[in-house]
């Protein structure tokens, strides 16, 4: 009577390593496939703000949120309310970042990193209750220089910008080269060209307004639109080259133009590639 053969420990070990060395293969794929779906969903939440942006511009003359209060910074109060809500409004978040650090009562939910969403804000910071009642949140930021100021031409604002800088607009020449809006770690930006990246690339938050829009969410790059309505991919680095005001100096001391070398950037950025 024949005894049925099964399996030496040898020839386990060699399925066993088998599998392993296909999974090894496979996993990067996997996760470049993940990644591509993460970037197309973000950029697709941006379009989607390009078009209720332009909306608001149809009934404004073709102007942009002017701000709310003496500081101007809270443009999101002049949304409707389904838009301000983060509830009702699920364009607010990158599929990487859907976790605000506080609650609406401000306590922390989660520890700062590059992958939580700012909020939950429910009245402005004078304390102003000015917002929907669900709170706003999100994961992007609004190139705040785009804001139709009413201040004196000469007034200087954020980072002593002269209102005259200001664009007021998004229709305007050269407008595919004018962040609209970005992924970022507040909801106002107001970036300059000689601001360096965070330093260490979770500490963001404690950066200047470059440091908090230049986040490594996807790997080297991540979702802009820009002010013709367009939205696409961009390289960390190539933020610089943008003309976030009229007199941003897009050939900085951070580009290529302006002679930027590997040794001027912090080490977590260093890999990706220069503009």
């Amino acid at each position: 009577m024949d005894k049925r053969k099964g399996f030496t420990l040898i020839e386990l070990l060699v399925v066993i390593a088998i599998i392993a060395l296909l999974l090894s293969i496979l996993m990067p794929a996997l996760r470049k496939v993940k990644e591509q779906a993460n970037m197309v969903g973000c950029l697709a939440n941006l379009k989607q703000w390009n078009l209720i942006f332009s909306f608001y511009l149809n009934d404004n003359n073709g102007k942009f949120f002017p701000g709310f209060g003496s500081n101007s910074y809270w443009w999101i109060a002049q949304l409707e309310e389904r838009y301000q809500s983060y509830v009702k409004n699920k364009l607010w978040f990158c599929p990487k970042a859907t976790r605000p650090i506080f609650d609406k009562y401000h306590n922390p939910e989660q520890r700062f990193n590059i992958f939580s969403a700012w909020g939950i804000y429910t009245r402005d910071f004078s304390g102003n209750s000015n917002l929907c009642d669900d709170g706003i949140a999100g994961s992007y930021g609004l190139n705040s220089y785009l804001l139709d100021n009413k201040s004196p031409p000469s007034h200087t604002f954020e980072n002593g910008i002269l209102v005259a800088n200001f664009w007021k607009t998004p229709q305007v020449r050269s407008a595919d080269n004018i962040p609209l809006m970005s992924e970022a770690l507040r909801f106002d930006l107001w970036p300059q060209e000689h601001e360096p990246p965070a330093e260490y690339e979770f500490a963001a938050w404690s950066a200047n307004h470059m440091g908090r829009t230049c986040i490594n969410r996807h790997v080297g790059f991540e979702s802009v639109s820009f002010c013709d309505f367009s939205a696409r991919k961009v390289g960390l680095k190539e933020l610089w080259t943008f003309k976030w005001h009229k007199n941003f100096n897009t050939a900085g001391p951070y580009t290529l133009a302006g002679g930027v070398q590997s040794s001027n950037w912090p080490e977590w950025i260093r890999p990706f590639r220069d503009y």
